[in-house]
């Protein structure tokens, strides 16, 4: 089987990605983000989002799994707009790619631990929806480099002012909405494990796992094919990891044979034992525990 590569440089490739299908895109697009206040009816919704992959078909249609889901009331609530909500976010977070789908049911069916599998959700979350990641990497993280822990609904809430002023809104957000936008982004912080806290919340972000880690960095090597790139990669700030923490990871990863890591200078090469991230995470599952 033919290993998938990343470079910083060319020195020493077997298999250096020239072109990928993800050129040229961005993390994160520079244009204005359209925020959205989604996080109202969503939240983490961690335990719905593990019954969902449980149950998921994948060899139907999204739509007749939301049918089916609906007929057998899996979700067994009350209000059917409330599993509405839910299936719409759900769909948003994790049905944009069938291969992301397929690799989050080999986890749940595996039985993955809940910490590694609630970290990789938290990274889907985040990507999907801007109001969480830039509140994340924006505000969350140059609190966390200062020192700071402490956190208040007050300050998600100036945060989204701000942002409306700039435009990040299609439209002005009422007084209500914004802070009640502002409570469930904390709140949806806190079920993830990034805040904790009941009504004063403080940052307590937990370890990134190497299983979850090496999931992440696979799935951000198909976007980002420079080894040097992906190691400095600002979405790590979505777990408050500096560069070296970041290379620390990579190491230990490479000692569990999870990964190949080679640092000489500038040029960073990483070597994934997987063509896909279906196959890569039978991998995670056979040598990370």
């Amino acid at each position: 089987m033919a290993e998938p590569e990343i470079s910083g440089g060319l020195e020493g490739c077997r298999n250096q990605i020239d072109v990928s299908p993800y050129e040229g895109m961005q993390m994160k697009s520079s244009k204005v983000q359209n925020y959205s206040s989604k996080i109202l009816k969503s939240g983490a919704i961690l335990s719905e989002t593990k019954i969902l992959l449980a149950g998921w078909d994948d060899s139907t249609s999204i739509q007749d799994n939301f049918d089916h889901f609906h007929q057998r009331n899996i979700l067994g609530k009350a209000s059917r707009s409330r599993v509405e909500d839910i299936l719409q976010i759900f769909r948003q977070r994790y049905l944009n790619e069938v291969q992301v789908t397929k690799t989050l049911i080999t986890l749940i069916r595996a039985k993955h631990p809940a910490d590694s599998l609630n970290q990789i959700l938290y990274f889907h979350a985040a990507r999907s929806d801007p109001l969480i990641h830039d509140f994340v990497t924006e505000v969350l993280w140059p609190r966390y480099k200062s020192g700071r822990q402490d956190i208040l609904v007050k300050d998600a809430e100036n945060w989204i002012r701000d942002k409306i002023s700039k435009g990040s809104t299609a439209k002005p957000w009422s007084d209500n909405t914004i802070e009640k936008s502002a409570q469930g982004l904390m709140s949806t912080l806190r079920d993830f494990g990034v805040l904790q806290g009941l009504k004063n919340k403080r940052l307590t972000p937990a370890y990134l796992r190497v299983d979850a880690f090496c999931y992440i960095a696979y799935f951000l090597s198909r976007i980002q094919p420079s080894g040097k790139r992906l190691l400095e990669s600002k979405e790590w700030q979505l777990f408050f990891l500096e560069t070296e923490a970041v290379e620390h990871l990579f190491i230990e990863a490479h000692q569990l044979h999870l990964l190949d890591y080679h640092a000489a200078g500038s040029v960073i090469r990483i070597v994934f034992p997987s063509e896909s991230i279906e196959e890569y995470v039978h991998v995670i599952l056979e040598r990370a525990h």
